[in-house]
């Protein structure tokens, strides 16, 4: 069937939802899917983009304890110790 002027065309209908779903998976049920789809695109495009950055915070934050973690695994302990 031949794409009509009103109406998303497929891509754009795939991204919307993936876009959907990744606002209501990171927020927890706190907002339902006809809050998100009702959005103005701009405000849409700021929660994509602040959950994008909070993912990259807690990335960051688990490679740093994973990294502090890691040396404190490789420094040496020494085994007998005398007061």
């Amino acid at each position: 069937m031949d794409q009509t002027f009103f109406g998303f065309n497929p891509e754009y209908r795939v991204k919307l939802h993936e876009t959907i779903f990744n606002i209501i998976w990171y927020a927890a049920g706190r907002l339902s899917w006809d809050d998100i789809y009702n959005l103005p695109i701009f405000l849409r495009n700021y929660y994509v983009k602040r959950i994008n950055k909070m993912i990259e915070q807690e990335k960051e934050y688990h490679e740093q304890r994973l990294t502090q973690q890691k040396t404190k695994q490789s420094s040496p302990h020494p085994r007998n110790l005398r007061r």
